[in-house]
């Protein structure tokens, strides 16, 4: 355990005697301001030189209970995110705080103040039973503001003291500056780490993922924490139709995971739901509007494209891994059925 994050969390759990500084607002707080006045009513929010509005915020509670998932719990000390990828399905999560999915989920962040402190003392119950944690699933815990606050930090060093595993996901290569405690962790509980590459090409990342680091420094973010003996891979996910999912980029994407030394790669195609659907049929229509017509065409049934076409595309992204050394994250109901898809290398892409 680093003795420095072990001495500030003990005293960061400690109540002030006198608190001069003005209370800052709760989640719901901020959600009845801007339902009134628009984003505008935040007024101690922080305007920064990345042009995002930085609103400090107390919260209740740190974990989130989850059904359904591999995961038991989740943990966002941040919601919102300065990464602006298109395709995030956490877009929708912002409408919860009366805020948009468009400019207002990359534009205004929400940062949690108060959450190492809160995050403790729920691990400190007698109740807390070290369930699987998924750091990152609302926002990215790495996006720039955390060498401002440090909170993701600190979330794990709380991790460490209380023993729990922990699953993170992100795009920041600032996680490398955790590596030291990212190895403690790694000792008294599992930890994985997940850097999201859905590609390496240079044209989809920019037209999709604009306020993210280039993809290949994010592999050498994980060359360098595996080499520091944590257990990471990368998602390449989501692959996007027509932007990512041709052949070429699918090989060559693979082929530097591959090189990367990642542990393990995990593909999926790009759902779209609710008000990311919404921002993302936006963007292309304003950006891309000569590719408008196929995605209506392939999102016509949901939020999934048809299983056929998802078939396709991860029996190639099978084929490829197999080819450059790398073994299947996770072996499913829909990894059994590419499996058994006929002539792989055949497939054509349609879209």
């Amino acid at each position: 355990m680093i003795g420095e994050e072990k001495a500030n969390m003990g005293k960061n759990v400690q109540p002030l005697l006198f608190n001069l500084a003005p209370a800052q607002p709760s989640l719901r707080d901020v959600a009845n301001r801007v339902k009134d006045g628009g984003v505008g009513a935040l007024t101690e929010a922080e305007r920064r030189a990345d042009q995002a509005t930085y609103q400090e915020v107390t919260c209740r509670s740190a974990l989130n209970r989850v059904q359904g998932m591999p995961f038991a719990w989740t943990l966002n000390p941040y919601r919102g995110c300065t990464h602006a990828c298109h395709y995030c399905f956490a877009r929708r999560y912002h409408t919860q705080f009366e805020l948009d999915t468009d400019d207002q989920f990359s534009s205004v962040i929400l940062v949690k103040r108060n959450f190492v402190e809160v995050l403790t003392r729920e691990l400190d119950r007698p109740s807390w039973t070290r369930e699987q944690v998924a750091l990152g699933t609302a926002t990215d815990p790495y996006q720039p503001i955390e060498g401002r606050y440090r909170l993701t930090r600190g979330t794990i060093a709380a991790l460490i003291r209380a023993r729990t595993p922990v699953g993170i996901v992100t795009k920041g290569p600032m996680i490398v500056r955790d590596r030291d405690l990212l190895i403690e962790l790694s000792r008294v509980a599992k930890c994985t780490v997940c850097l999201s590459v859905p590609t390496v090409d240079d044209e989809a990342w920019q037209a999709l993922e604009p306020g993210t680091a280039h993809p290949r420094q994010r592999l050498r973010a994980v060359r360098e924490l595996v080499d520091a003996g944590i257990h990471a891979g990368v998602l390449m996910a989501p692959i996007v139709p027509g932007f990512s999912s041709s052949r070429s980029k699918l090989e060559r994407t693979v082929k530097a995971i591959a090189d990367s030394g990642a542990r393990f790669v995990g593909a999926n195609v790009m759902y779209l739901q609710d008000g990311t659907r919404t921002h993302f049929m936006k963007f292309i229509a304003s950006e891309f509007p000569a590719m408008a017509p196929r995605f209506e065409r392939l999102y016509a049934a949901g939020k999934y494209p048809p299983s056929e076409y998802r078939k396709e595309i991860k029996a190639m992204v099978g084929v490829l891994q197999a080819r450059y050394g790398m073994g299947r994250r996770d072996r499913g109901e829909d990894d059994r059925e590419t499996e058994a898809a006929d002539e792989p290398d055949q497939v054509g892409f349609r879209w």
